[in-house]
């Protein structure tokens, strides 16, 4: 089924190329840039690359990297222009795009410094028109850019092309949009150290590139990227205009795609080969679509919407609404552990054990009760022997002022103590406001954000009725780096997480596969349980040991993928935000919210609600709230 939904492209009008994850989209793009070079090396000649900054490119930049070390790929042949440069914007500074490609590609390789042109964010405003117009010449007299890899944002924009740039633009100063500076939150202590402009290409010097790679990972892009491969050519969305051009490649991951027809909808592209789950996703598409209970839909509602097929090849509307009836309600469970005693073959989980072990691992300290806190609190309730697992400190998520009020505490409750402590205290008070701290100075900080976070982690655990020696602080190396941009998932993350499952031996596991999370850190943190599986896979306890997904504060599963759901009364609810609200240091807004403006509470409970909704809206009993789940299958 999946070979015949890759087909299914007759809707887009540049090609895709879907793959099953990023790092697999980004090796095939890095190989094709590192072939293209050698070539032109074989002919004596340069290649010029357009380089894109961002998350999307950076395991491209690993790659190569990876492929300059090992395999003796060289640079010295390659000259580069980056897309473009926040303004104003010192080199050095930690958010600015010539020290990202520093640390990613420029430093670890062998490119020559002279052949690097990046936009420059320290130019007096009077001199930006004369040296955009250079900067154009410089690329035309090289003969234009042979490959330009591009990112795209929320807002549909190509480099800093924002909604309304126009087809003709060149290298230029621009306004940031409101959606960009908020995404932009991510790499900035605050809001008001955002940039409000930016020097980039514009679309016209994008399009004279021989080759374009537009690369979209996770299902945060989803959206945007329908727009723009499926979508009218219009200047609100700029990435429309690479429809235009002769020779673009898109390269996304399965989460990207998730909203292209051909896996949305792929009965409405062409002929499908159908089985139960995409029977499934069909009348639930349908049901959506037409506002109408799965027992209400009629032969005429499948004809009607391309789904004629289903019919003709199975059975009556009657017939498939039933059975899709039936297995939607077998997901919905108040026994997230399994009811003990009870006929399980149509339940999601195993009745036995009746006490299970589980552990609920939660990415940074507050991801369990704002994703799964209702589900975390029927767990302990019914019994079950449940651990939770904070995989990283969460250090930097804290604002400077919660440290402070934390340092000024020990301050004053450390009256009459030995100098040196005092001294010590006053010092961490003085590197807050000290942005070129020591690194050892920074280091204590992070060390009171993280313990800020431990305690309220701690609280949280506690009030969902767990005692402290089943609350486990795991610190994953990958997370230490005290900043935004995280090292790669490492052997010793892998080892950590390895020894917490053979320690508890569990049969039940909660992890996040929320892969749109802004920041990668549950993608790291769910590639660690999927190594630490792979390592223990040979020990008897792990073929016994289930693995469910849950998704974090960003989104949900579509309804058709949910395995299980598990209803919250409103009192419930009531005491899933109590929780929540323990982590008083992420209240109001915390230091990296994301593009959202609500508080996570907001987040989770119209989320939950929302998938209520859903469910009702389908037919199904009607509830205040529901978690929902699915579960991973290993294949071994």
């Amino acid at each position: 089924m999946e070979r015949l939904r890759y087909q299914l492209k007759s809707l887009e009008k540049f090609p895709v190329k879907v793959w099953n994850t990023s790092m697999e989209g980004s090796r095939h793009v890095a190989q094709s840039i590192a072939l293209a070079i050698r070539q032109r090396q074989q002919e004596g000649e340069k290649i010029v690359l357009g380089l894109a900054t961002g998350s999307s490119p950076i395991q491209v930049y690993n790659e190569l990297v990876r492929m300059h070390r090992e395999e003796g790929l060289s640079f010295h042949n390659v000259i580069t222009f980056n897309l473009d440069e926040y303004y104003p914007m010192q080199p050095d500074a930690q958010q600015s795009y010539v020290r990202f490609m520093q640390e990613y590609l420029f430093n670890l390789v062998d490119i020559k410094k002279e052949n690097i042109h990046i936009p420059d964010g320290t130019l007096p405003m009077d001199k930006i028109e004369a040296y955009c117009a250079d900067y154009e010449k410089q690329i035309d007299a090289l003969g234009g850019i042979d490959i330009q890899l591009l990112g795209i944002g929320r807002s549909g924009h190509i480099g800093f092309n924002e909604p309304g740039s126009w087809e003709h633009s060149e290298t230029r100063l621009v306004r940031l949009d409101a959606i960009t500076r908020k995404d932009a939150l991510k790499d900035f202590p605050h809001e008001e150290d955002v940039p409000y402009r930016a020097i980039t290409m514009g679309i016209k010097s994008i399009m004279k590139a021989r080759t374009i790679y537009l690369l979209a990972w996770g299902d945060h892009k989803a959206a945007v990227l329908k727009k723009a491969v499926e979508g009218p050519i219009t200047a609100s969305v700029p990435s429309t205009f690479l429809q235009k051009h002769s020779n673009v490649k898109g390269h996304v991951d399965i989460g990207a795609a998730t909203e292209l027809t051909r896996f949305k909808a792929p009965w409405q592209v062409g002929m499908c080969n159908w089985d139960e789950d995409l029977i499934c996703q069909a009348v639930v598409w349908l049901s959506q679509k037409l506002d109408k209970p799965i027992l209400k839909l009629t032969d005429e509602d499948y004809a009607e919407n391309s789904l004629s097929d289903l019919i003709i090849e199975h059975a009556s509307a009657y017939d498939i609404n039933i059975r899709i009836f039936n297995r939607l309600q077998h997901t919905i469970t108040g026994w997230p552990g399994g009811k003990p005693n009870a006929d399980d073959s149509t339940r999601p989980e195993r009745a036995k054990p009746a006490k299970k072990r589980v552990i609920i691992f939660s990415p940074h300290p507050d991801d369990d009760v704002i994703s799964m806190g209702g589900t975390f609190l029927r767990l302990v309730d019914q019994g079950h022997d449940v651990h939770v697992a904070y995989q990283t400190s969460g250090n930097i998520a804290v604002h400077d002022h919660d440290a402070a009020r934390f340092i000024e505490f020990l301050q004053e409750f450390s009256e009459g103590a030995e100098p040196e402590t005092k001294a010590r205290y006053k010092a961490m008070m003085k590197s807050l406001n000290n942005k070129d701290a020591a690194p050892a100075e920074i280091a204590e900080i992070l060390k009171v954000k993280g313990l800020i976070r431990r305690g309220e982690a701690r609280a949280a655990a506690r009030f969902c009725g767990l005692a402290d020696s089943h609350i486990h602080f795991m610190d994953l190396p990958f997370y230490e780096t005290g900043s935004p941009r995280k090292n790669p998932l490492g052997e010793e993350d892998i080892r950590i997480t390895a020894e917490l499952l053979e320690k508890i031996k569990p049969h039940q596991v909660y992890g996040a596969g929320d892969l749109a999370d802004p920041h990668g850190t549950h993608r790291v943190c769910i590639d660690a349980i999927f190594g630490a599986f792979e390592m223990l896979k040979g020990q008897a306890w792990v073929k016994d040991c289930w693995l469910w997904l849950y998704r974090g504060a960003w989104h949900e599963w579509p309804v058709h993928e949910i395995e299980m759901v598990v209803p919250l009364s409103p009192a419930e609810l009531r005491k899933k935000r109590q929780a929540i609200f323990m982590h008083q240091s992420q209240k109001d807004r915390p230091p990296f919210p994301g593009s959202d403006e609500r508080e996570f509470w907001q987040r989770a409970e119209d989320r939950n609600k929302a998938s209520a909704i859903a469910y009702r809206s389908l037919g199904l009993a009607e509830y205040e709230a529901m978690e929902a789940f699915r579960r991973w299958k290993f294949d071994w």
